[in-house]
């Protein structure tokens, strides 16, 4: 049987860290070890240049672009890209919400199979959507496949409940030794403790608006026995610092800023507890969520209708509340700082739900053979 050439297309690739970066990268990584499959990725390079090169084995197209606009790369030489690797590819595998691609795909005139990865909707920008929506809805029409993390991504999306019947539901995976084998030694979050004897509480994310990192701080006024790790960056940062200090709790709220992945994975392995207040449908999944689980650490999320509270379940491998619910995190948070017993059962809870359903090979897998289910359906 000959090779199934695959090329799998997002806005951007690693080393560039985001969650859907780290699943395209994973996805593209394990799939080279597959002897029937042939796979390169096409991604915008975020400057003037095209590069091409090999990135881990996998072979990588980063197309010049001339800016970002509205969180997306805008790149012409893209389309051009597009068209000749899709003249000999028997799949295109799309990371969605990318419009540059949506378009490229429609006006290429390809006529093999199309994947979809739904990852989340585009929420913020309606007057961007009123042009974009059209665009995004023919792709999914003419999808062969729409891949999802969880039901919630496709109950809580206004445009997936149209194509239910093209949608399978192939949850995110991570792999516990990639975290702990290359994890940073040092205690990160010691360095900026105050008290002896208090509970860590981590937050991970860029500092923007769905995150809720405002929801959390307003909590924090109301802990005692806690201090909060805040470690990312983003247009928020100054006002959120602000706050902490109107609020008059700067001894118990800490801003680390960017961290190295290997400290970050450290700083997972030393907290006691995962926050995770995202308040909008923007926030899909949280892989975050995961990373803190593999380390048997408890998460406090959000009960959107997204696949968020999916990840943790309230009750069992956390506590989950209402988004906004300021009082209510505050009641989480201090719950398990101040009951041990119940902190540790529901990080052991966590490591054993990851390892159960959250595994990569498992998503690999899944996305091999739903390629192989393709090509045998032609």
């Amino acid at each position: 049987m000959k090779k199934i050439r695959v090329v799998q297309v997002n806005k951007l690739y690693a080393p560039i860290v985001g969650g859907i970066e780290r699943v395209v990268q994973e996805t593209s990584e394990g799939l080279i070890d597959k002897n029937d499959i042939d796979i390169q990725v096409l991604v915008c390079s975020g400057k003037r240049k095209t590069t091409k090169e090999r990135y881990n084995g996998v072979k990588v197209i980063r197309s010049g672009s001339i800016g970002i606009y509205l969180s997306m790369p805008v790149s012409i030489r893209f389309f051009g890209y597009f068209k000749k690797l899709s003249e000999t590819a028997d799949i295109i595998h799309i990371h969605m919400p990318f419009p540059l691609a949506d378009i490229a795909c429609i006006l290429s005139g390809f006529k093999g199979k199309v994947v979809v990865w739904w990852h989340a909707d585009v929420v913020r920008q309606k007057f961007f959507m009123l042009f974009y929506a059209p665009v995004m809805k023919r792709l999914l029409k003419r999808a062969d496949c729409i891949i999802t993390a969880t039901k919630g991504h496709i109950e809580s999306s206004k445009y997936l409940r149209h194509f239910k019947d093209k949608c399978t539901i192939i949850p995110y995976g991570i792999d516990e030794n990639d975290f702990k084998k290359s994890e940073d030694s040092e205690k990160i979050i010691d360095k900026y403790k105050v008290f002896e004897n208090s509970k860590k509480v981590l937050f991970v994310g860029r500092l923007v608006y769905y995150k809720g990192v405002e929801v959390l701080i307003d909590a924090f006024s109301e802990i005692n026995g806690a201090e909060l790790f805040i470690i990312g960056e983003g247009a928020l940062r100054e006002k959120l610092i602000n706050k902490v200090n109107n609020l008059g709790i700067s001894d118990k709220i800490h801003f680390l800023g960017r961290l190295d992945d290997n400290k970050l994975k450290a700083c997972l392995r030393d907290c006691d507890m995962l926050a995770f207040p995202s308040v909008s449908n923007g926030e899909a999944f949280g892989l975050v969520q995961l990373e803190a689980m593999i380390y048997g650490k408890p998460v406090i999320n959000t009960n959107l209708p997204t696949g968020v509270p999916y990840v943790s379940i309230n009750n069992e491998t956390g506590f989950t509340v209402e988004p906004y619910d300021v009082k209510g995190f505050a009641q989480a948070i201090q719950r398990m700082t101040d009951d041990d017993e119940l902190r540790m059962k529901f990080g052991k809870n966590a490591y054993k739900r990851v390892k159960d359903n959250f595994t990569k090979s498992n998503m690999i897998n899944s996305v091999y053979e739903k390629y192989i289910e393709l090509m045998l359906n032609k």
